[in-house]
Parts: C-alpha cells; sequence; structure tokens
C-alpha cells in the first residue's frame, strides 16, 4: 500500500465508497443526501489543507483522507483530519496507514497537535484506532448524533499533542 497526494482524477474512485459511507449515516456528521459536487468541494479543500489517498500495488484507491489547521488565525497550529476507508478494503490496515501518515506529516509540517472534532462513540472500531495512534477522548457531547439504528449518541473530541 502507497499513500500519495490525490487529485482530481482520484475523485471517481472516492465518490463510490465516499457517498456508501454518507448515506448509511453511521459514522460521519455529513448530510446523508450529500451530492456529489458538494462532497467534492469538501473533500478537496483548499491550501493549506490537502488530500490523500491510499492505493494497492495496481492503483486502485482504498480509503482517502483530507486535513488541515482545525482553526484559522491563533488556532491555526492544530491539524484536523478525516478519513474514509472502502469498506471493501476493511481490515487491511489502510485506515492505520492514512492515521499515520496525517499525523506524521501535522508533526513534519509543524502542527503542534491533532484535534478530531466529531468521532461518533459507536464507531467504536475509529475510536480503537485513533486511541491505539496516540488520540485520547477529551470531552463527548452528549446526543450530538443521530444514528440511523442507534438513536441519539455522543460525538467524542479526540487529541493528542506531536
Amino acid at each position: 500500500m502507497r499513500i500519495r497526494e490525490a487529485t482530481t482524477a482520484d475523485w471517481p474512485a472516492i465518490w463510490p465508497f465516499m457517498r456508501r459511507i454518507v448515506a448509511a449515516g453511521e459514522t460521519y456528521a455529513y448530510d446523508p443526501d450529500l451530492n456529489e459536487d458538494k462532497a467534492r468541494q469538501r473533500w478537496f479543500p483548499a491550501s493549506p489543507g490537502y488530500t490523500v489517498v491510499a492505493v494497492d500495488d495496481d492503483g486502485t484507491v482504498l480509503g482517502t483522507a483530507i486535513s488541515g489547521p482545525n482553526r484559522e488565525g491563533p488556532g491555526s497550529h492544530v491539524a484536523t483530519a478525516s478519513f474514509m476507508v472502502d469498506p471493501e478494503a476493511g481490515g487491511l490496515g489502510v485506515g492505520r496507514a492514512l492515521g499515520e501518515h496525517v499525523l506524521g506529516r501535522a508533526r513534519s509540517e509543524g502542527y503542534r497537535a491533532m484535534q478530531f472534532n466529531a468521532v461518533v462513540e459507536t464507531n467504536t472500531a475509529a475510536v480503537a484506532l485513533w486511541e491505539s495512534l496516540g488520540m485520547e477522548i477529551i470531552g463527548t457531547i452528549p446526543e450530538a448524533f443521530y444514528h440511523p439504528t442507534k438513536g441519539y449518541v455522543g460525538l467524542h473530541v479526540m487529541y493528542r499533542f506531536l
């Protein structure tokens, strides 16, 4: 597996699994009816934000991540990131590879910390992964996310110094 900068030519490979993940409504606080144009705009942020993809030896996109400053101005020393892994590539270490890449890049770019603003508490695989990479739950916003089968659940804010 290799992680590289994403290009707009990768979008046709990203959109199908992104659409499925968002439409499921279980892990992202995005509108389940998010349209393709809005999704593309969101997933390809302006600089200093960036998008990467994880690809296999054949160049198949297995997952993707975006990262950049969590806030502007006096808060711009803290990075944030979002990740999506094609469910068909689950269990292959794609999320871990993307997470390690994003954390390492944030450190090398001079960010002091990484903050995830909205990790759905029922997404236990993601919570466990981020904790294994040194992220800590610093707070949970009760009932801030409506899960389609579990009802109102919390959103974790996760953080770590770099």
